[in-house]
């Protein structure tokens, strides 16, 4: 089984990278391997065109950088981690532009993949990140993996993060949580079946 983890910071190696490889560490004990994906800055926002959905390719119309190569990835993997430092109360620009446009292409695709929300600040908005990670996986029926607190980790420097011991222990339990959830849904194939899902009837309201 594979996890493939998004880590929306531009800082390679900095403290969301860190607190990455302290869950992959937990995976890895249990024969799960996961691959780290550095987003960075380097995706172009959503277009709005809607060429995702009108074709139902499951790729995004642009094609001038990785996006649809990680969104391959995503399709493959068996678990999904979004992880991004806290950007003025929110998620950092560059993965905010990769998530917009690989959850509207992906759709359905992703549909009953464990999922995690990863996030790391210097002092506050990091519940307001969490949650606005927690949303794209909302939205997807993914199952939900967590810790046994909200799954963030304090830290300005590079490092700092091993500091916080209490996040470094959420780290940790929730890399044996997304483990167990892989488990029991491999375990379960062929004996339970997954929910009846469906296309969503989208309705707008105009005033």
């Amino acid at each position: 089984m594979k996890v493939v983890a998004f880590n929306g910071s531009p800082r390679k190696g900095g403290n969301t990278e860190i607190c990455l490889n302290l869950i992959g560490e937990e995976l890895n004990k249990q024969g799960i391997e996961l691959e780290i994906v550095q987003v960075g800055n380097k995706v172009k926002p959503c277009m709005a065109c809607n060429y995702c959905l009108n074709t139902g390719s499951g790729y995004c119309a642009q094609k001038d950088d990785e996006v649809n190569a990680w969104i391959d990835k995503m399709v493959e993997a068996d678990g999904i981690i979004l992880a991004s430092p806290v950007y003025y109360g929110g998620i950092a620009g560059g993965m905010k532009c990769f998530l917009d446009r690989a959850f509207f292409a992906a759709g359905s695709k992703l549909h009953h993949k464990v999922g995690a929300a990863v996030v790391t600040l210097r002092r506050s908005g990091g519940l307001e990140t969490y949650q606005q990670l927690n949303a794209y996986m909302n939205t997807m029926e993914m199952v939900m993996a967590t810790s046994d607190y909200w799954q963030a980790a304090h830290g300005l420097n590079k490092g700092d993060v091993m500091q916080d011991t209490e996040g470094v222990e959420v780290m940790q339990k929730l890399g044996r949580n997304i483990a167990w959830l892989l488990k029991l849904i491999e375990n379960g194939k062929g004996v339970v079946d997954p929910p009846v899902t469906g296309q969503r009837t989208m309705t707008n309201f105009v005033r």
